[in-house]
Parts: structure tokens; sequence; C-alpha cells
């Protein structure tokens, strides 16, 4: 996941892939590109990456919601920008859960669509938030956003 990009679960159906892109054997589309010039510090280790990439599988897995992170800048309108993201989820926005994080604004929003909000309300999103900002206050980007994943599926439940 490179900054600034979606990451969720694999999208039905036939589709072409481009430059970077690969479906994993878990059935995860895993788009990998270039987003700044090389030299750049990258914001998490292989290890971690693997970690969030375990957490989405299972977090959307579980609940047959389409869970994504994105990381970056959400200029000023931050909610906005936020729920221009989620609608790049396409056909799967309305059951899909986004976490979006800029570090550099200090800004976190999640944003559900109809079918997850009914399931994910907005007290539990609330808390999930919370949870994540503590981690974050001590460093702990990786880990305020698996601990979100898991508090939001937990509270989502099985797939039905």
């Amino acid at each position: 996941m490179g900054t600034g990009e979606i990451t969720g679960a694999n999208r039905s159906g036939e589709q072409e892939l481009a430059a970077g892109e690969a479906v994993t054997a878990t059935g995860r589309l895993s788009i990998a590109r270039r987003v700044k010039p090389e030299g750049r510090h990258l914001p998490f280790s292989t290890g971690q990456l693997a970690r969030l990439d375990e957490a989405l599988t299972l977090s959307s897995r579980s609940t047959g919601l389409e869970f994504a992170i994105y990381l970056g800048d959400l200029g000023e309108e931050t909610r906005e920008s936020a729920a221009a993201l989620h609608a790049n989820l396409g056909p799967r926005a309305e059951e899909g859960v986004l976490l979006a994080v800029s570090p550099q604004q200090r800004a976190v929003e999640i944003v559900t669509g109809a079918e997850s909000k009914r399931r994910v309300p907005d007290r539990s999103c609330q808390l999930a938030l919370m949870t994540m900002v503590a981690s974050f206050r001590e460093g702990e980007l990786i880990d305020g956003l698996i601990s979100a994943l898991r508090m939001l599926s937990d509270t989502a439940g099985t797939q039905r």
C-alpha cells in the first residue's frame, strides 16, 4: 500500500489488472504504486504491511463488508474528501467502511455506506476513532489502525 492508496477486498468479477496490481491467494486485490520519489521513508515496514493486510482480509472476510484504509492528505475539507474516497469503492461502497487518516493534518475520518452503517453504528465508529487517536498519540499508527479494524468488524458481526 502506497501512501494515499485505498486497499480493500477484491472486487467481484473479472477485471484486467494494471501495472503494479495483483490478486493475492486470498482473493484480495493488492495495488502498488510509486507515490513519491525514492528516498522518502515509507510509513510501514514489510512486516507491518503484512499485519495490516491480514487485518483487512480477516475483517472483510468475516463480516462480508468492504473494509478499506486511506493514508494521506485529505485536503481542507477532510470529511468531504473521505466521502469521495469512500465512493471510489464503487459497487461495494454500500457495504464499505473506510478509515481515512491524514497524519500531517492530524485528521481521522470513518465513512460507512448504507449497509455497513446499519451494522456498524456511529457510536461504534466513534469508539474505534478514539482508540485510533489514543494509539496515534503514542506513535503507534499501525496498531491504531488494526485495533480500529478489529473493533469495527467485531461490531459488524459475521457475514449473513
